[in-house]
């Protein structure tokens, strides 16, 4: 199977003499966030750009997340409520929430075309020019230049807001920091945990033997306590779009650099009796599946992308290559290794990738799924006290409604057996994100918005964090900049009883009614592991 051209990163070629491209307003990420501000730009008069680090645009929702992380329906409008009926056009029923990779693609690459979006792909940002606070042009690896009179970062790691020089943060704050009580160090969560003792020594009561691969310390002194803050940031995996249609399916190939022992750990655990590593399948249309973390052992690769955020992109590569060999090569084992029980490969190697999905790309997911990268700090933080509801904002541009959800940080030994930290599952209601949570300080740039790397705590974020969500908000990052640039204010300055109308107008929701019946512990039902 041809892996050829996936990737995160390749370096790109200098290109001489090209034309620099000036727009008003210039959007770095092709993501869903940076697709609806674009459409949303266009609407209301904007010349706009797309500027991609990758080959393709749509970010998760069209690499195998297919399982939209909803939450409340009626909290989700404007055009992200549009892509979902377009979605349900191309499916031709009257709702669709569920969808096949190929279907988002189909959707974001007909908006590009009927709104004559430019994009610009393998676009690595390299330098910020910047002059009095305000970003005047952009360039990449390649020498290409984008000047604009307002710039988005929606990229799912905040690359261009940390050149510009706004402040951020990465990692788990601790729960003194904006008194909170979900964030930090959290141990003894009821999902995703060890149900069964497991000896973590590669000889089992020998800690002299070492760890067995995927635990990642032993050190009693380097546990922390409960809500204490760190470096660590929760677990990226790969969504994975899986098929048992026959006809349409390619058996898991052996990835690069497979190494069976990788998944000790995962054999242990089965042979214990415990067998949930592929539980959390959700069934898309044609028979397809949208395959995510589930249990103490899965997709996810624990520990392993704390680089990531603020990684070269070279050191971003080589983690993305790992966690393809991780992720592939547990489908691997479990399907062909001896050692795992014979129902069990009998079940997996029903599954295989489809044929009719990511053909350029071996029939993998292009886009690692980055649940959190930097965050910015800008005058307004959204902690868990909003997604509690005991502080509420007066400058609300949309509306989440999904859970509280942080996937484990880290695999540890604790008293001789493997212990998973981090998983933080808590239901809520829907909740409305401050407009100046998307903006950053006046005095550190006055013409950049930040719809998906906002201003959050971890634990916030875990909420904030999805598809839709960031559709949401890339639609209202856009709508203030278009108001900024007509009436040639800084993006601090925007009006926002103005702004309030003009997302009205767009069909956002900005409020939640309190009449409306919503159950948060029933809307997580078979939804952790998002």
């Amino acid at each position: 199977m041809d892996f050829s051209q996936l990737h995160y990163y390749v370096p790109a070629e200098k290109i001489d003499n090209v034309a620099i491209v000036e727009k008003n307003l210039i959007i770095y990420g092709g993501t869903p966030a940076g697709i609806t501000a674009a459409i949303q730009a266009t609407r209301m008069g904007l010349t706009v750009a797309i500027v991609e680090f990758s080959q393709h645009i749509g970010g998760m929702t069209a690499s195998g997340l297919g399982a939209t992380d909803l939450g409340a329906e009626d909290a989700v409008g404007g055009i992200s409520r549009e892509f979902y009926q377009e979605i349900a056009k191309y499916y031709k029923k009257e709702k669709q929430w569920t969808f096949e990779p190929k279907a988002a693609r189909h959707v974001f690459e007909k908006w590009m075309k009927d709104y004559d979006i430019p994009v610009y792909f393998n676009q690595h940002l390299a330098e910020v020019v910047k002059e009095n606070g305000e970003i005047i042009e952009i360039s990449m690896e390649d020498g290409r230049h984008y000047k604009g009179d307002f710039f988005l970062d929606c990229s799912y790691e905040g690359d261009l807001l940390a050149k510009s020089g706004v402040s951020y943060f990465v990692g788990r704050e601790s729960n003194v920091t904006y008194q909170e009580i979900y964030n930090g160090i959290q141990f003894g969560a009821p999902h995703h945990k060890f149900e069964k003792w497991i000896d973590p020594y590669v000889v089992e009561g020998k800690p002299d033997s070492g760890l067995l691969p995927g635990i990642t310390e032993d050190d009693p002194g380097q546990l922390g306590y409960q809500g204490q803050g760190d470096h660590r940031i929760q677990a990226y995996n790969f969504r994975i779009c899986l098929t048992k249609n026959s006809e349409n399916r390619v058996s898991f190939p052996q990835p690069p650099h497979y190494d069976a022992e990788r998944y000790q750990l995962l054999l242990r655990y089965i042979q214990a009796g415990v067998w949930d590593a592929m539980k959390l399948h959700t069934m898309l249309p044609n028979g397809k599946s949208d395959l995510n973390n589930y249990g103490a052992f899965s997709t996810d690769n624990i520990g392993m992308n704390y680089d990531w955020p603020e990684g070269s992109y070279a050191r971003r590569e080589e983690i993305f290559q790992d966690h393809l060999t991780y992720d592939l090569g547990m489908l691997y084992f479990l399907a062909n290794d001896s050692r795992v029980p014979v129902a069990i490969r009998e079940e997996v190697a029903a599954w295989g990738l489809p044929k009719d999905e990511f053909e350029t790309t071996g029939h993998w997911p292009h886009q690692l799924y980055i649940r959190e990268g930097r965050r910015m700090i800008s005058d307004y933080v959204m902690t868990d006290r909003n997604c509690l509801q005991q502080t509420f904002v007066d400058d609300s541009i949309g509306l989440a409604s999904f859970h509280m959800d942080s996937h484990n940080c880290r695999r540890v030994v604790i008293d001789g057996r493997c212990v998973n930290e981090g998983d933080v599952q808590v239901p809520i209601s829907p909740y409305e994100i401050s407009y100046r949570s998307i903006r950053p300080k006046s005095e550190e740039c006055i013409n950049l918005l930040v719809p998906v790397c906002l201003s959050s705590s971890h634990i916030a974020y875990g909420s904030i964090r999805m598809e839709p969500i960031f559709m949401i908000l890339g639609q209202s990052a856009a709508t203030a900049a278009a108001l900024a640039y007509k009436h040639k204010t800084t993006v601090q300055d925007v009006d926002y009883g103005e702004l309030k109308q003009e997302l009205l107008q767009a069909n956002q929701v900005v409020e939640w009614d309190s009449d409306k019946i919503d159950d948060p512990i029933k809307r997580m039902e078979g939804t952790f592991g998002k």
